[in-house]
């Protein structure tokens, strides 16, 4: 400021001296200029970082909205099937059928709001309240139920043994017209106890629709509901008969009395609770015989008090759908048939019913014997009637456990704050328990398909599309399907939500290895010397089609699971409460509570996602061959945690104590010394060479009864581990810690099989432990089913017995293909 005041004085003092002033006023302009620069430098900086910043907050955003749908965008490929694959135009053979596994009897279309029908039951007059029977229930304690015959499209046949009677259920379709054709039930009821009174039972036929199509119910003399009749954007016109229970199909009817009811419903999860709540006891069964007892019988629904008033304050969005129930009680033994009719059958030569239907049924039953030979030899191989029943059972419950779900997973990403709902899809899809897993599951299901690739390579083909079309664009595939309100009722709230961080075991490709292996002219073998197959076979063009999917798949696995190693792979989603868990769980695995590292890192290296994806990459290979594309633990322990109690406080009144981990010692990076399913997995996927010296010691374990080896199969931990049968938490029993588990079991069977078949030192040693493994499997599985009626999840490693879920007839029907020596 002083030089500026200078330059001033001198200006005011000597006007005269023009080029002086000029000279000497040159300095003070740079001066003056120089100020102004520096500012507008400093506003220009300023305006252009505000400019950045905005323009990255933007981006930011729109970068993290881009992220966030991300999740719930599907895969820009063409999808594997068409929109109408499904439909009765496309494939009419299966457009109806039991589709329905998670009750006792029922069926539907494979289309998205198909009309659907059922049946429950009820023993009347016994000391039990209400029992009525109708979504498979493990605490219904049945004394068994499945399918006996079933071929997955035209007919099957269940056994359902229920206190002191037991229910046959058949169905039998025929195809005409442009909707699926018609297709009759019957239903056979037999006493099977030594109770001097046959009992009596109430069947309930229904009929209900999704939210689109309507019924008109038919009632004759002595209301009885003798037909509905109705229509539906996939059915047409359509009619369903209710035909009078009769005693045989050559004898005349029987007493019994009807009842009937029309409702509303608002989502097929609550018919059970629509019948339940309509129930009254004001009916009387007037035998012949002149005795009269009051009986229970659905009457006018009344929902209850609570659920009336919560329907006035907030109405369910959902569409009302119509539902119609149709009763018969009579007394055992009685046979009762319902018929559906296609309104666009017009040129059928008879109806469906009586000894048509029965003489159909034969038919159908007569070419499932013949091609169930013709697949798996099991009478040339010396199998006895009831072991070959055993695996026709086991193939026809997973057959009948096939079923067509739709609607919206709830999924959500690191970019969520909150859950989103998944784009609408549909899957098909066999399930891995009826009672306790009815829907899909992405781990299973590769294992399903091993054995149905073998019965029909066309399901295989379909239902490993429909799965390959849930695909994001991430190439992530929600791995627990639970579609459609009637599925998320029977799934814990914990369980719904989806993350897509989270994979799943990519089972799938076991069942394209399968399908390469079927292929002629030397296509399975994976020589690219060898001759090609025909590239209009159905699984070549399958392949072509979906093989965009599977490279996206594989390098999800490949990016989001991989490990800080190079070539190491870790599975994301275990359990990071280490507090409360012996051993954090890593469901993302299958394999539950197998023991891991005890304390999750990034550090961690997962042997059996590592030979998953070796396993994928070869049938990559093998596939884009075909296609032509380029083809290149530190100490822990559950404790009582430490409760403070102040000085005088009565024992009573004592806060509960958790069981909480207590860790001994500093964590550090090494081997996690536990011997068990995931030390096996190089070798159950063939990964290790026939004449590798690490196959001899893993023969050695195997065959090792401290270790391994039962009479029953191979445990999943070995016998002298610290982690073997010990609980996870306090309510979390072992799971995956000496159970033995079939998939597993069918896995180390078909590589004992491959490495006994295989030039290398230990060839001799593999073929004998294959025969071994193979018979105990097999044996106990078998006995377990006739000793107690199911299939089951899991058999303990002391006493074989079957325990879990039931019936699985999920990856446990695998037991069929050891049997038939098919791998």
């Amino acid at each position: 400021m002083g030089r500026q005041r200078h330059g001033k004085r001198v200006l005011q003092s000597d006007p005269v001296p023009h080029r002086k002033e000029e000279k000497s006023a040159v300095p003070h302009r740079k001066d003056k200029k120089k100020k102004p620069d520096i500012g507008k430098l400093f506003i220009n900086i300023s305006i252009g970082l505000c400019i950045f910043s905005l323009v990255w907050f933007f981006y930011a955003l729109y970068m993290r909205s881009t992220l966030a749908k991300r999740v719930i965008t599907l895969h820009p490929s063409p999808r594997v099937l068409d929109d109408n694959s499904t439909s009765p135009a496309m494939s009419p053979e299966r457009f109806w059928g039991s589709y329905r596994p998670q009750v006792y009897f029922g069926m539907k279309t494979r289309s998205p709001r198909s009309v659907v029908t059922g049946l429950m039951w009820m023993r009347q007059f016994s000391e039990m309240d209400v029992s009525l029977r109708h979504t498979c229930e493990q605490g219904d304690r049945l004394q068994s139920y499945g399918w006996l015959l079933h071929d997955g499209v035209s007919f099957g046949v269940q056994e359902i043994r229920d206190s002191d009677f037991t229910l046959t259920t058949e169905f039998v379709k025929r195809m005409g017209g442009e909707h699926g054709g018609d297709w009759t039930w019957r239903i056979t009821a037999k006493q099977h106890s030594s109770a001097a009174q046959a009992p009596v039972i109430s069947l309930m036929f229904y009929v209900a629709t999704d939210t689109q199509g309507s019924l008109q119910a038919h009632v004759e003399e002595r209301n009885r509901l003798g037909s509905v009749t109705g229509s539906s954007e996939e059915l047409g016109n359509f009619k369903i008969t209710f035909r009078k229970p009769s005693a045989g199909e050559a004898a005349g009817d029987k007493y019994a009395t009807y009842n009937y009811l029309k409702a509303g419903s608002q989502g097929l999860e609550k018919l059970t609770d629509i019948v339940r709540n309509s129930l009254s006891r004001r009916f009387l069964f007037s035998t012949p015989s002149g005795e009269k007892r009051p009986y229970i019988a659905v009457d006018t629904h009344k929902p209850p008090q609570h659920q009336h008033q919560h329907q006035q304050q907030q109405q369910d969005p959902r569409k009302e759908s119509d539902f119609v129930v149709h009763q018969v009680t009579v007394q055992t033994p009685f046979q009762v048939e319902v018929l559906f009719e296609s309104g666009s059958f017009r040129d059928r030569p008879d109806q469906l019913v009586g000894a048509v239907m029965t003489e159909e049924l034969e038919r159908r039953k007569a070419a499932f014997d013949l091609k169930f030979e013709r697949t798996f030899g099991l009478q040339r191989k010396g199998y006895t009637p009831s072991q070959v029943k055993f695996g026709k059972a086991a193939l026809s419950n997973m057959l009948g456990g096939m079923g067509y779900f739709y609607g919206q997973s709830v999924v959500q990403s690191a970019y969520n704050e909150y859950p989103l709902l998944y784009p609408q899809g549909a899957l098909f899809t066999a399930v891995p328990s009826r009672s306790f897993f009815p829907r899909g599951f992405l781990w299973d299901e590769g294992f399903h398909q091993l054995l149905l690739a073998r019965w029909d390579p066309q399901v295989t083909r379909e239902a490993t599309a429909h799965w390959l079309d849930l695909m994001n664009t991430e190439g992530w595939i929600p791995r627990e399907q639970i579609l459609g309100d009637e599925a998320r009722s029977k799934v814990p709230a914990e369980f719904v939500v989806q993350r897509n961080e989270n994979a799943n075991p990519p089972t799938l490709f076991l069942a394209l290895q399968e399908l390469l292996e079927q292929l002629p002219d030397g296509g399975g073998s994976g020589d690219p010397d060898g001759p090609a197959p025909d590239p209009a076979h159905p699984t070549v063009r399958f392949l072509r089609r979906i093989f965009p999917r599977l490279q996206t798949w594989f390098e999800w696995y490949n990016t989001t699971q991989a490990g800080r190693l190079p070539g190491s792979y870790r599975w994301l989603g275990r359990d990071r409460d280490t507090e409360l868990f012996l051993n954090p769980k890593t469901l993302t695995s299958g394999l539950d509570d197998y023991p891991r590292a005890s304390h999750p890192s990034p550090d961690e290296r997962h042997v059996d996602l590592r030979c998953w994806l070796a396993l994928a990459a070869g049938v990559m290979a093998r596939a884009a061959r075909l296609v032509g594309e380029p083809h290149a633990a530190a100490a822990v322990s559950l404790k009582p945690e430490r409760v403070h109690v102040p000085p005088g406080t009565p024992r009573h009144q004592f806060p509960a104590a958790r069981l909480v981990r207590v860790v001994r010692g500093t964590p550090e990076l090494q081997y996690v010394n536990a011997l068990g399913y995931v030390s096996l997995f190089p070798f159950l996927l063939q990964v290790l060479s026939p004449d590798s010296p690490r196959l001899q010691h893993v023969l050695r374990d195997m065959r090792d009864p401290e270790k391994l080896w039962t009479p029953y199969g191979l445990r999943s931990l070995s016998k002298s581990d610290p982690l073997y049968m010990k609980r996870n938490t306090e309510h979390d029993a072992p799971y995956w810690r000496g159970p033995i588990w079939i998939n597993i079991n069918y896995l180390a069977v078909r590589a004992l099989h491959h490495y006994g078949n295989a030039e290398g030192p230990y060839r001799e040693a593999a073929a004998a432990l294959y025969q071994e493994l193979r018979t105990n499997v097999v044996g106990n599985v078998y006995r377990q089913y006739l000793e107690t009626g199911y299939i089951w999840e899991q058999y303990n490693d002391t006493t074989g017995r079957g325990q879990g879920s039931h019936p699985f007839t999920g990856w446990s029907a695998l037991t069929v293909l050891m049997m038939a020596e098919q791998y």
